[in-house]
């Protein structure tokens, strides 16, 4: 008899904490639709209280880059200078930055 569980798809689970403003991938489960997925969520990745929110996302719907590409991925950013704001100052009244 095979398991249930592995027909169901997975799901990969992002929990935003009370001090973050972003959310942070904490792990993966099984579960048959989004709605599940969010319940064992909570269960599992916020038994001490710490999140404010869940996100649930389907793995299949997730693309990522290829580990052997990252010279060709990354390092053409490293010429432009703009896209990192190191060469001025945030006032203080900006927060999150």
């Amino acid at each position: 008899m095979s398991d249930p569980t592995q027909e169901w798809p997975i799901w990969e689970v992002f929990v935003r904490s009370k001090q973050g403003l972003e959310h942070k991938h904490c792990g993966s489960l099984h579960a048959v639709d989004a709605r599940q997925a969010l319940q064992m969520a909570r269960d599992v990745y916020t038994r001490r209280q710490e999140g404010v929110s869940l996100w649930v996302v389907p793995s299949s719907a997730i693309t990522a880059s290829e580990p052997d590409a990252k010279d060709e991925f990354f390092d053409p950013a490293a010429d432009k200078i703009y896209r990192h704001p190191t060469f001025y100052v945030l006032p203080d009244a900006v927060k999150h930055m």
